[in-house]
């Protein structure tokens, strides 16, 4: 096949770092054309100094080709190189903390992050805080993080010192709701508005919610500026990237980053063609699939008594077969009608691409392909799915092979984002002791104004 990889750059944001900071600023432009956002620290990251660049060390990037599938040729984007995550998370969470970094050193004042997530991002943040603290950027009274998740993921977020330490603890908590993701997303929303606004004048703690998509969109540039230096598209070949996506926020950060490589290259006859977008989801919650394709919204399925099966064939986008018609592959992907749909859609439409929904009967029917696929760029999956934890890869790869097998890619060739993929060997969840359950907003600020004045 004349393989060209597989390219590894081991640390993105200091290679990139002057990009980032360019893809920042040009967020915070965006930012302060509308009133309405809520605080946020400046664009600025703290100084690339070796202290940093320790700090973003885990920040790496690695793409493999995988072969030719059906004609279409594969490549897998690495994006889970972090030990300490096994997802994309990391890179925007290390750029997050690092802006809150620099904010406490340049102003004094101390900050708490404030997130809802399903798991991945809770991870993610509270692994970039602890080593920002180990590495000297910041001090544990000068940032904490607090993040609350629903029930049904918590065992999905991963045990460090962050927990272990018990002053730490303290001041870094995860709270748990026995409600669904949507009203994680409110709780915290919630309590960013008046109940931050009393803690930081009880405490001088200011809280910063950091859920929003300006947040991620810059870090995510790198996956662009690292295609174009060591995975540059063939002359003449049509290029899609393929990612199970919740709000897709990855897909966004990398479209941003080819729209700031475009404008590096005016002029100069380097610039790129746009690529198309797949979009994968499962059936628990395929709202931006059907936003994209609004052809009749979901099929109806009926029972096989014979296997046992839900089936449909009336629409190739959809699983052909699953256990369940609104079933949930992976707690990770659990927002409905994401306010990012109407962005991506556009995108998928003026540049190309599709969506397709997988189901988990799929992902097994094609799990030892997709374990031998990835295995050539050092990813081990294991022998038993059951052991997964984090099912992003699998849905992703799963999802290209069947839309490309169903004549539902038109492109020569397609990258595939690996946004998370981890085991029960690779972590061990929170103890009960660095749980704390919350029921209400009133509950939420209690638990973060205790966080703020732990010392």
């Amino acid at each position: 096949m004349g393989a060209r990889g597989p390219a590894v750059l081991d640390d993105a944001l200091t290679h990139y770092y002057d990009r980032v900071q360019t893809a920042l600023h040009r967020v915070a432009e965006s930012r302060r054309a509308d009133a309405r956002k809520d605080f946020s620290p400046g664009p600025l990251l703290t100084p690339p100094t070796d202290r940093f660049r320790a700090y973003v060390s885990v920040s790496g990037l690695a793409a493999t080709e995988a072969g030719e599938h059906h004609g279409v040729r594969l490549t897998l984007l690495d994006l889970m190189r972090n030990p300490g995550t096994r997802t994309t998370k990391t890179m925007a969470s290390l750029v997050i903390v690092a802006r809150a970094a620099h904010h406490v050193r340049e102003t004094g004042e101390r900050l708490m992050l404030l997130t809802p997530s399903s798991a991945n991002k809770a991870t993610a943040l509270r692994d970039a805080v602890l080593r920002a603290v180990d590495h000297g950027l910041v001090t544990r009274d000068g940032l904490r993080v607090a993040c609350v998740v629903p029930e049904e993921s918590a065992h999905k977020v991963w045990r460090s010192r962050l927990s272990d330490d018990p002053e730490l603890r303290r001041r870094n908590p995860v709270l748990v709701h026995a409600g669904s993701g949507a009203a994680v997303k409110a709780l915290a929303g919630e309590a960013a508005g008046d109940a931050a606004a009393r803690i930081r004048h009880l405490t001088g703690v200011r809280v910063w919610h950091t859920l929003d998509l300006d947040n991620y969109r810059a870090a995510d540039t790198v996956r662009a500026y690292f295609e174009d230096e060591y995975l540059p598209p063939r002359d003449g070949r049509v290029r899609w990237h393929s990612h199970a996506v919740s709000s897709a926020f990855g897909l966004l950060g990398h479209h941003l980053g080819t729209r700031l490589l475009a404008r590096e290259k005016i002029g100069s006859g380097a610039a790129r063609p746009s690529p198309g977008y797949l979009l994968v989801q499962h059936l628990a919650t395929p709202d931006m699939v059907l936003g994209l394709h609004r052809d009749g919204g979901l099929p109806a399925y009926g029972l096989d008594r014979g296997s046992g099966l839900f089936t449909q064939a009336a629409n190739p986008r959809f699983p052909a077969a699953a256990d369940d018609p609104s079933e949930s592959i992976d707690p990770t992907f659990y927002t409905k009608t994401p306010a990012t749909a109407p962005a991506m859609s556009e995108i998928v439409r003026t540049q190309g691409g599709g969506g397709l929904v997988v189901s988990r009967h799929e992902c097994l029917a094609r799990y030892a392909r997709v374990r031998a696929l990835v295995a050539p760029a050092g990813i081990q999956l294991p022998s038993d799915p059951a052991r997964l934890r984090e099912w992003s890869l699998v849905m992703a790869v799963t999802g290209t092979l069947l839309a490309v097998e169903r004549g539902l890619v038109e492109a020569d060739e397609v990258v595939v984002h690996g946004s998370g993929s981890y085991t029960a060997d690779d972590f061990a969840p929170l103890p009960a002791a660095a749980l704390r359950s919350v029921g209400s907003v009133t509950d939420v600020a209690d638990a973060l104004h205790a966080a703020a004045a732990a010392r």
